[in-house]
C-alpha cells in the first residue's frame, strides 16, 4: 500500500495534546514547510489540533517577514508547550511565549538532538555537563523561559564527584521530517539537502515512542531504485510521505549544488564581493587574527560569520578547518540566512555527531556573538526584556571549545563613526550599553569557563577584553579611541585595566588585506 498522502491528510493525523517534533535548521534547511502550513490550515478550519507540545532543535522562521516556519503554530490554543533550542526567528510564536500564553523551555541545541537519540534508545534522558552554570541548570532557571513553564525537565546530579545535568526524555507522538527522494516503501534519501541534521534519530525516537513519522520530500522513486548507502531514513521508520516538488534547499536558494556536494565550486566563484569597510569588518578582521594553522573552528551567525569572509580575503581558508554545528566540515561556510551550509565541504555529518565532537573538546576555536556581557564575563544571547530568543548551539559550543572569541559591536543601536588614517572615531554612540553589571540571563558562564581553564576573549570594534579569575580585563583599545570617553563611560562596570594595555593593530582599520597568510607559513 502506498504511503503517499496529501499534506492536508497528514495534518489531520495530529491529535490534540500530541508532542510534535520536527527537523530543520533555522533558515529553512531540512524544514517540512508544506506540512507545517497544512497543520495551520487544518487548525484554522477545524480548531484542531490543539494543546500541542512543539519539540525541536533549531526553530525555523524568517524574522516575521512572512508566515513561515514555526509561526504556522502561532495561534492561541494551538500550542501549550515549546521545548526547543532557538525560537527567535519565529516572531509570532515567540510573542505568544513572551505573553505567557505558551509554556517555554530552552535547551541547548546539541542537548536536544542528543535527547532525540536518548528517546530513540529508550533511555531516561541525556546526561551531560553541557549547561552547567547557565540558565539550563536547575540551580539557575532550569531551562524555564517564562512563568508559564512549571514542569521541571532538567535534574542536577553528582556522579563519581562530577557535576552533571540530566535532560529528561519524553515520548514523541508525531515526527515531521524532510528529505529529497522517497521510494514506494518510504525509504528517504537526502541528496539535494545541504545538511543531514538529526533526521534519523528523530524518526527513531517517534517510532520507538509508538508515534508516527511523516516525511516531506521533493520527489518519488520506484522501490528498490535508491542506493541503500544513500538512504538516510529507512522505510520501516516512515509511516507517511508527502510530496512537495517546490521545496527549497534554504530560504534563499531553490537548490545550490555547492552546498549538497553535487559539484565543487571553483575558488573564484566563492570569493564573492569583499566585505564593506564598516564596524562588522573591523571586528571580523581582529577576530581573524586569532586563527591558527590547521585549527578546527566554529562560526556563529551575524558578526562571527564575517570571519569566514576575512579568511577568504586573506587567502587562508585552505589553512583552517571551518565547521558548522549543523554538520559541514571544511569548505567555505555560508553566512546570513544560509548559515549552516558550506560550499566545497570536505564532509557533512549529522548534527548529533557534530555536537558529540564539540562536547568532547574537539573545537580549537569558536567565534560567537556578543549581545550582552557582564563584569563576571557572563554572556547573554538567549533572553532580552523577558522575550525568549533561545541559545541555539551557543552553550554546547562555548562551554567546550578550547578558546572562545565573543564578537560584536561595543554598544547596541545605530552608531555613527568614521574610519580614517587607520583610526576609528565615534561620532555618535549606540543607544544601549552591552557591557552591564549583570546579564539578564546566563547563556555563557564566566565562572564555569575560568574553572575549566578556557581561554576567553571579547572583541569589539573599539576594545578587546579577556576573562581572568578576577573578572574582565581590558587588553586592547582601537587607535583613535579615548579610554574614558569611548570605553569606560559606555560600560556599567569598570573592567580591570591591563598593565600592558596596547593599541589594536592599525592594519585592522585599513580596507586592505592584513597579510595573515604569511603568519601561517
Amino acid at each position: 500500500m502506498s504511503k503517499v498522502i496529501t499534506a492536508y491528510e497528514a495534518a489531520k493525523l495530529i491529535r490534540n495534546g500530541d508532542t510534535v517534533a520536527m527537523s530543520g535548521f533555522a533558515n529553512g534547511m531540512c524544514f517540512p514547510e508544506k506540512l507545517c502550513q497544512a497543520v495551520e490550515d487544518v487548525f484554522l478550519e477545524t480548531g484542531s489540533p490543539r494543546d500541542l507540545t512543539l519539540f525541536f532543535a533549531s526553530g525555523n522562521g524568517d524574522s516575521g517577514k512572512s508566515n513561515f516556519g514555526l509561526d504556522h503554530f502561532a495561534f492561541p490554543g494551538m500550542v501549550r508547550t515549546v521545548i526547543g533550542g532557538h525560537v527567535g526567528l519565529a516572531k509570532k510564536l515567540s510573542g505568544l511565549i513572551n505573553e505567557n500564553k505558551i509554556a517555554a523551555y530552552n535547551l541547548p541545541q546539541g542537548v536536544v538532538v542528543n535527547l532525540f537519540r536518548a528517546i530513540a534508545g529508550g533511555r531516561i534522558g541525556f546526561l551531560t555537563h553541557v549547561g552547567l552554570g547557565t540558565f539550563a541548570d536547575p540551580r539557575v532557571d532550569g531551562a524555564k523561559m517564562n512563568t508559564a513553564a512549571k514542569e521541571d525537565i532538567v535534574d542536577f546530579l553528582t556522579i563519581d564527584g562530577q557535576e552533571q545535568l540530566l535532560y529528561k526524555s519524553r515520548p514523541i507522538q508525531v515526527a515531521l521530517i524532510r528529505g529529497t527522494t522517497a521510494d514506494e516503501f518510504g525509504n528517504i534519501s537526502i541528496e539535494k539537502e545541504a545538511i543531514k541534521l538529526e533526521t534519523l534519530p528523530l524518526a527513531q525516537a517517534a517510532k520507538n515512542s509508538g508515534g508516527i513519522v511523516i516525511a516531506q520530500v521533493e520527489r518519488l522513486a520506484e522501490q528498490g531504485t535508491l542506493n541503500p548507502m544513500q538512504v538516510q531514513v529507512p522505510g520501516i521508520m516512515v509511516d507517511y510521505v508527502v510530496v512537495d516538488p517546490e521545496q527549497k534547499q534554504t530560504l534563499l536558494s531553490q537548490y545550490n549544488p555547492y552546498y549538497s556536494g553535487e559539484v565543487r565550486a571553483c575558488t573564484g566563484a566563492l570569493s564573492g564581493n569583499r566585505m564593506e569597510m564598516n564596524l562588522r569588518k573591523i571586528i571580523a578582521k581582529r577576530c581573524a587574527m586569532e586563527l591558527e594553522k590547521n585549527a578546527i573552528v566554529n562560526l556563529g551567525i551575524g558578526v562571527p560569520d564575517g570571519v569566514s569572509a576575512i579568511a577568504l580575503e586573506e587567502g587562508i581558508s585552505d589553512l583552517v578547518n571551518m565547521t558548522i554545528e549543523a554538520g559541514p566540515i571544511g569548505g567555505v561556510p555560508a553566512g546570513g540566512l544560509e548559515l549552516g551550509a558550506s560550499s566545497n565541504a570536505d564532509a557533512i555529518i549529522s548534527q548529533p555527531d557534530m555536537f558529540d565532537y564539540y562536547a568532547g573538546g574537539g573545537l580549537d576555536l569558536a567565534f560567537l556573538g556578543l549581545a550582552q556581557a557582564d563584569q563576571n564575563g557572563n554572556i547573554n544571547v538567549s533572553k532580552f526584556a523577558g522575550r525568549m530568543v533561545g541559545c541555539g548551539g551557543f552553550v554546547d559550543i562555548t562551554q567546550n571549545a578550547k578558546k572562545v572569541v565573543f564578537c560584536g559591536t561595543f554598544t547596541s543601536g545605530k552608531t555613527k563613526y568614521d574610519i580614517r588614517n587607520r583610526e576609528l572615531h565615534i561620532i555618535e554612540d549606540g543607544s544601549s550599553m552591552k557591557f552591564v553589571k549583570q546579564v539578564e540571563q546566563i547563556t555563557f558562564s564566566g565562572e564555569y569557563a575560568v574553572k575549566t581553564g578556557r581561554e576567553i576573549l571579547y572583541v569589539t570594534e573599539r576594545a578587546v577584553f579577556r576573562l581572568t579569575e578576577k573578572g574582565m580585563e581590558l587588553i586592547e583599545i582601537a587607535p583613535g579611541m579615548d579610554l574614558q570617553r569611548d570605553i569606560l563611560d559606555k560600560m556599567e562596570f569598570e573592567p580591570i585595566i591591563s598593565e600592558n594595555l596596547r593599541k589594536m593593530d592599525a592594519a585592522i582599520f585599513a580596507d586592505s588585506p592584513m597579510g595573515l597568510r604569511s603568519k601561517f607559513e
